[in-house]
Order: structure tokens, then sequence, then C-alpha cells
């Protein structure tokens, strides 16, 4: 039963009540208890695609205005057209594209906020990580853990871009930021490039390895090559109907996520290999890194069609629904707040 519409003198009445119990600070949770406890997500966020062809020459333009030394970390920011001024793709997830020119260093700092890369353009560049360097090749997803050391260089001889993803709004949210810049520009070399890799990317680690839950995840560079053969080498069955061949990455030493604050996918689509649509009430950021194909997406924050093509990137918010077709073989690389909704116990997902 629907109680019954009050009447002109009772609203009055409540109006001067709502307008006292302001002065106290207080508000009456009847008023908004529709909006803080939905039936359903409703994401603040929007859908919407950067198309890197478009975006390309902005990036290069910021390289000839500021310097790397001077930005700290030369990145345009990827920002939700519906949360303007937020510093975020999704509520809870940051992205932006960073650019770093030949002969150019960004200096070394370390922050509380977990961090990602993904290498879209150009060759020569590294990230160190706590002392171990690594090159950046396309397609390459490299992660900075929180409170870990890094920097970046460029030792080759053309632009490099990658794609930034952090949980900024998430710890901003919780009020545990925190930042340091490094006493040098660059670390001190403390282990060779690919240490890392041998000692946790094949299926072992060190023999006295025990990790502990908040200790950093020692692999922090995971090789496209490496990927796109697993996604190739498993795509001799039949696709998944929603997500055609898509695996997680995750910290061998664990088993779960490598970062604990974001999850990270490879996708796989075969040419005219077409999704049933899914939904999920992970936010999730998408780039394509081979192929393109079409996107559809529907959700409370309208309906579109795309066409992706390589290094276009594109955000799908809490439980829209997507639905993908390759028009060519297409690989595709996402990162979420999955691993956060599953610990908290809220994630779902549904197949339609």
């Amino acid at each position: 039963m629907h109680a019954a519409p009050p009447s002109p003198d009772a609203l009055r009445q409540r109006a001067d009540y709502y307008g006292r119990i302001g002065t106290q600070h207080m508000t009456p949770l009847w008023e908004v208890l529709g909006a803080l406890v939905p039936p359903q997500p409703r994401s603040a966020a929007q859908v919407h695609l950067w198309r890197y062809a478009d975006l390309r020459d902005q990036v290069m333009e910021a390289g000839r205005l500021i310097s790397a030394d001077e930005a700290e970390r030369r990145v345009l920011i990827l920002e939700n057209p519906a949360l303007r001024g937020q510093s975020c793709i999704t509520p809870s997830l940051y992205a932006g594209l960073q650019l770093i020119l030949p002969g150019e260093v960004a200096p070394a700092h370390r922050h509380t906020q977990t961090a990602l890369r993904l290498v879209l353009d150009g060759e020569g560049a590294y990230t160190a990580v706590d002392g171990e360097r690594t090159t950046m090749r396309r397609g390459d997803f490299i992660i900075t853990p929180a409170w870990t050391w890094h920097d970046h260089g460029n030792l080759g001889d053309q632009p490099v871009v990658w794609l930034d993803g952090l949980d900024i709004p998430m710890v901003r949210f919780l009020e545990a930021g925190f930042a340091e810049r490094g006493a040098q520009q660059t670390q001190q070399p403390l282990r060779p490039e690919g240490d890392a890799l041998a000692r946790y990317g094949a299926n072992m680690v060190p023999l006295d390895d025990q990790p502990r839950p908040a200790d950093p995840a020692r692999l922090f560079v995971y090789p496209f090559d490496r990927t796109r053969a697993s996604l190739v080498a498993i795509s001799h069955g039949t696709p998944d109907a929603h997500h055609g061949f898509k695996l997680r990455y995750v910290n061998p030493a664990t088993g779960a996520s490598p970062m604990p604050t974001m999850g990270a996918f490879a996708q796989r689509l075969p040419a005219g290999f077409e999704t049933r649509p899914v939904r999920a009430t992970d936010g999730s950021v998408h780039v394509c890194l081979e192929g393109g194909g079409e996107a559809r997406l529907s959700g409370p924050s309208g309906d579109c069609i795309w066409r992706f093509q390589e290094n276009d990137v594109f955000v799908v918010p809490s439980w829209h629904t997507l639905q993908l077709r390759a028009d060519r073989d297409a690989v595709l690389f996402s990162f979420s707040d999955r691993p956060v909704q599953q610990a908290l116990g809220l994630w779902r997902e549904e197949r339609l």
C-alpha cells in the first residue's frame, strides 16, 4: 500500500522542521533513502570513447609545452564527461595518457596509489620499480605497486605513450594518500633487467618466498608477447559466448590480482565473433591493442554503438550492458575495480 500524499499544511510543517534540524547539521533519511539504497546501481559516470587517432596530436603538443621534469608526470587525464573536474574515468578509477620524449626522465617518486601502465605507442622507454628496470614494449602491462619507488626514462629516438590506470579516486575517498619525491631523478639499479620475471614469471617463486597480504607484487611486468601467445593458444576451442577468449592477470606468488584495488584482463575475439550482452557492477576501462570492431553499450547513461580501432580507449560504467563484435581478430586489455568489490562481497555479473 502507498501512503496518501501529505496535505499542503503537512508539507509546510515538514519544510519548517527540515530547516530547523538543518541548523543542527542533520537531514531526514526518508527524503534520500531511494538514492542512498537504490534498487540497482546507477553510476554517476557515462559511457565514452576516446579515439587515439584524434588525441595523439594533443598528447605530442603537451611535449612541446612542458618538460617531463617540470610536470613530474606529463599526463593528459581521460576525464569522464559526467565527472569533469574530478580527475577520474569512473567514480573509482583514474586513467590518462602519459608521454615521455627521447632523452627525458620522469623523476623517481612513490605514492600510496597503485598504478598500471599499458604501452601504446613508440619504443625505447623504460620503467624502473624498486631498483629494477624493464624495457617498455607495445602492449606490455606494467605495475607500480603502492609505495614502491618508480621512475621512467626514454633511451630511444621516438616519443613513447602509455595508458596510466590508478586507484586515485579510491585512495582519495579513503583519505589515505601519501607521496614522496626521490632524492635522485633515477634509481640506482639493484637487480638486472628481467630478474623479477625470471624469479616469479615462470610458474615458480623463490624457495623461501612467503608473501604477506600487504606485500607489493614482486612481478611487475607482464610482456605482451607472452599474453598474446597465451590468448592464441587457447583460441582453438569454442569461445565463451559473453567474453570470447578472456584471461585475467594474477600475481603468481598468490594467485590473486597483481593489484589489490584493480583487476586487469586480456581478451581475444576472433574475426566475425560477436559476444552476447553482459553487465557487471565493476566499471571498466577497455583498450584495443590489436584489430578492431564494434562496441554496443546500454545503460542508465544512454545507449551507443562505437567503432573502435587500435589504441582507442572506452569506458563502461557499472551495470551497463556491453556487447562486442570483432571485424578482424581483436585483442583488448581492460581494468576495473573488481578485486575490491569481490573482497567486499559486492561484485555481480549478469550474462544476458
